[in-house]
This record gives structure tokens, C-alpha cells and sequence, in this order.
């Protein structure tokens, strides 16, 4: 059976095109892939603009939100809606941005209630992490009455989704983007204030005015440290982002004298067991009906301009691929 996949390839030079594939990975559940995502990773892969893919060909794609078709996993079976997310898809191992693919059973979730596969592509890997990146500022302790929490790259998609989910749980949400002309999406939101990303990016003092009770960042460079700077004694940042840069040009003050903590995410290879947690968070915190509202649709064969319109930063919200279209 042949499928329409994103096509990634090296030789002679780099292209990428929608191609008919009869190929696919290995693994013990096949899925019919109904959506997949464009995140910021995959725009650098599809343009070449940075090393993502370390194996060559490659179909592009870090998600896959689908239903399963075959399987010999004790735990699927034909019928079962499920998401993929990470491991290694779209950089070592074929991945979501095609009409089908191959997974291990263990690398897949079941898809919660109340969630449809279109619903699992608009949060896909990066609502994930926003999940991932809250829960950590939750087990450190954190509650709204400790007061206000960063949000960088708000108008992300990792950063859409931390927004609602902490607004949601009743955290007053302060929302830093490069994008603060118009603030109306991210108020949509749920935040309540919004700051403009020049605020955070010049270099800054090591110590500044405690502000914030915890930061999600998905920046880096400059803006994560400036935001160290500025978080309260005994507060906590969680990053997940290198949008700026993967330097971090920091000093040890905040974390030695205010005792803060820098929990550093990884959703990519994150066990089974937190890929479930971080699901259940989603589905207990999220409003479905707000992620219409973040979610753009385009089909396979438009992926490609989109990519170099994020890379531009001229994208709000989250791009849905319906690999169908």
C-alpha cells in the first residue's frame, strides 16, 4: 500500500517534497494517520536551516495523531485512537507527516477523553511540553497565591498552551512575546498581562526586581536569563525552548542567593509513564474548545511555505496538517 508523505532527502543536494511511499519504520503498531503538526523543529528541518535529521531519507514530522490499524502490541487494537510524539521522529526515525507510519506500541498514548485526533495535533508535542513544563512548577510547589508566572514565546505553540493550562488553574499568566503590538490573542487566552520579548533580551544584571513566582521558557539565551534574574526567592523556572539561542549567558546569583530552581524539560525521550501524566494534565486542564482557537488547518502540500513563514515569526498559534488533504 503506498502513502503521500513529506519527503526529506540529501543526495545530490537537500529537497523536500510530498513523495508515494511504500515504505515504512518498524514497530508493532501500524497507525492511519489522520493529523500531524508543523512545530518549530520541523520548520528548521524542512528548510535545512539547521541539522535536525541525522538519518537520511527522512519523512518529516515530530507528531502523528491517528487511529490504529494493525497492531501486535498487547496494549492496541484495531480501532484505538492514539498520539505520538518525540523518540526520535522526523530526526532519526521516520516520522508523522505522512497518511501512515509504524511505531512500538510503548511509544504511543491513548488518546483521553475528550480529546479527537485533531485535538491531539493542535497540542501536539508542544502542548505536551507546556504540560510537562507546568507540572514541574507545580511539584516544586508553586500555587497562585505565590504569584505571577512568565510565560516566553507566548504566542507559540508551546507557549499558547502553557498559557491556558496555567490560567485555567487560577495562576495570574504574564505573557512575553515579540509579536506585544496586539495583545488580543494571548488576553484570549487567559493572560493577564502581556510583555514585549525586547524587555527580557538585552543583557541584564545578574540579580534584578523579584517579580515572578516561576517561568516557562521556551526562549532561551538572554530572555531565560534575565528571567532567572527577576523570579522570587525559592521559585522555579522550567526551560524547554532554544528559539533565541542555546547559549544561556546567566550568573549562579539566583539560584545561590534567592535559592531558585532550573528544571530543564525533555519531551522528546520522556518515559511512558510522564507522556501519560502530562495526557491526563491536558485533558483535566484544557478547555477543547479554546484550541480552535490557537489551530491553523492546512493540508500536506502547503506544510512547506508554512515553515518558512514560523521561521519568520509571522505565525500565532498552532499549525494542524491534515495529511489527507
Amino acid at each position: 500500500m503506498t502513502y503521500r508523505a513529506l519527503y526529506l532527502s540529501n543526495t545530490p543536494e537537500f529537497s523536500a517534497r510530498v513523495a508515494e511511499l511504500d515504505e515504512l519504520p518498524a514497530g508493532d503498531v501500524e497507525l492511519r494517520v489522520d493529523y500531524s503538526t508543523l512545530n518549530y523543529k520541523d520548520a528548521l528541518a524542512l528548510t535545512n536551516t539547521s541539522p535536525i535529521v541525522r538519518s537520511w531519507p527522512m519523512v518529516a514530522g515530530i507528531d502523528a495523531a491517528g487511529v490504529v490499524d494493525h497492531s501486535t502490541h498487547p496494549d492496541f487494537q484495531p480501532g484505538d485512537a492514539v498520539v505520538l510524539n518525540g523518540w526520535g521522529l522526523g530526526e532519526t526515525r521516520w516520522g508523522g507527516l505522512a497518511q501512515r507510519t509504524r511505531a512500538p506500541g510503548d511509544w504511543l498514548v491513548k488518546l483521553p477523553s475528550p480529546f479527537s485526533p485533531r485535538d491531539a495535533a493542535a497540542i501536539g508535542t508542544a502542548g505536551y511540553t507546556a504540560a510537562m513544563c507546568v507540572q514541574a512548577l507545580e511539584r516544586h510547589g508553586l500555587t497562585p497565591a505565590d504569584g505571577p508566572i512568565l510565560v516566553t514565546g507566548a504566542t507559540g505553540g508551546v507557549g499558547s498552551i502553557a498559557v491556558m493550562l496555567l490560567a485555567r488553574a487560577g495562576f495570574e499568566v504574564i505573557a512575553l512575546t515579540g509579536k506585544s503590538a496586539d495583545p488580543t490573542y494571548l488576553k484570549n487566552l487567559g493572560a493577564a498581562a502581556v510583555l514585549d520579548r525586547a524587555d527580557l533580551a538585552a543583557p541584564g544584571k545578574p540579580l534584578q526586581k523579584e517579580h515572578f513566582a516561576g517561568v516557562i521558557d521556551a526562549l532561551g539565551s538572554q530572555v531565560l536569563a534575565n528571567a532567572c534574574a527577576r523570579v522570587r526567592r525559592n521559585g522555579a523556572v522550567a526551560a524547554c525552548g532554544l528559539a533565541m539561542g542555546m547559549d544561556f549567558p546567566a550568573s549562579v546569583a539566583p539560584f545561590i542567593l534567592r535559592g531558585i530552581t532550573l528544571y530543564g524539560i525533555d519531551s522528546v525521550y520522556a518515559s511512558p509513564a510522564r507522556r501519560q501524566a502530562a495526557w491526563a494534565r491536558l485533558a483535566g486542564g484544557l478547555d477543547v474548545n479554546q484550541l480552535a482557537g490557537i489551530a491553523h488547518a492546512i493540508g500536506l502540500e502547503e506544510t512547506l511555505a508554512a515553515a518558512a513563514k514560523m521561521l519568520a515569526g509571522q505565525i500565532t498559534g498552532r499549525f494542524v496538517v491534515d495529511v489527507n488533504r
